[in-house]
């Protein structure tokens, strides 16, 4: 009775831990599916952070570029342009300030300066420089340039003269009705007068060669 009760209670014994390791398993197997979920739970969060961070970074980027998109292009032409007359100014060791402005198609550099020893006679080095500062913002942008560049307001003081000698031109045209010639002009010129004739109603056109040619003024017909 004793071996019998000791080998039964060794079967029950080892029944009882038989299913005791079932259960085990099966709480071993419920909680690693219950990390599993965690785990996934806990990722998911995880995740749309990143993305959020993400998304946030990509509108920085795209922030960054909306900055960096090029401007204006005209106003680019004069910033090169600004940029390259400093360095020239700083070569020859000449004073001056660089102002820019963007007036109609044109971008305009102005070299503010008491000396005229960039504008030369009749503006001839000044033309120069201003081909040269043309030539250096078509490298820069790959686009031709038609800025207009003044120094010391030789152009602004040209420009009055200019008008005032277009005004008395269209003046005597109107009384003796015939054409008039004026002076040899470089393109810059010619095309204040003639804007300038164009207002006034009557009608003018250019003649000759470089650097020889000029306004010719028209009587009404």
């Amino acid at each position: 009775m004793s071996e019998t009760t000791s080998s039964q209670g060794t079967d029950e014994g080892r029944t009882d831990h038989g299913v005791g390791t079932d259960q085990v398993e099966d709480t071993v197997v419920a909680g690693d599916a219950g990390s599993s979920v965690t785990d996934d739970l806990t990722v998911a969060p995880a995740g749309s952070e990143d993305a959020l961070e993400q998304v946030q970074d990509d509108d920085a980027a795209e922030d960054d570029e909306d900055d960096d998109e090029p401007e204006n292009p005209l106003e680019a032409e004069a910033e090169v342009a600004a940029d390259y007359l400093e360095e020239l100014l700083d070569i020859a060791d000449l004073d001056g300030d660089i102002d820019t402005f963007i007036e109609g198609d044109r971008a305009h550099v102005s070299i503010v300066s008491e000396s005229k020893v960039l504008v030369g006679p009749d503006g001839a080095v000044l033309d120069a420089l201003q081909e040269l500062t043309r030539l250096a913002v078509m490298t820069e942008t790959g686009n031709r340039s038609r800025l207009m560049l003044d120094v010391a307001g030789y152009r602004e003081t040209r420009r009055r003269e200019l008008l005032e000698v277009a005004g008395n031109a269209v003046t005597q045209v109107r009384e003796s009705g015939e054409r008039m010639s004026l002076e040899p002009m470089n393109p810059f010129e010619r095309k204040i007068v003639h804007d300038a004739v164009a207002s006034a109603g009557l009608v003018s056109e250019s003649k000759g060669e470089e650097p020889r040619r000029r306004v010719v003024v028209l009587p009404a017909s």
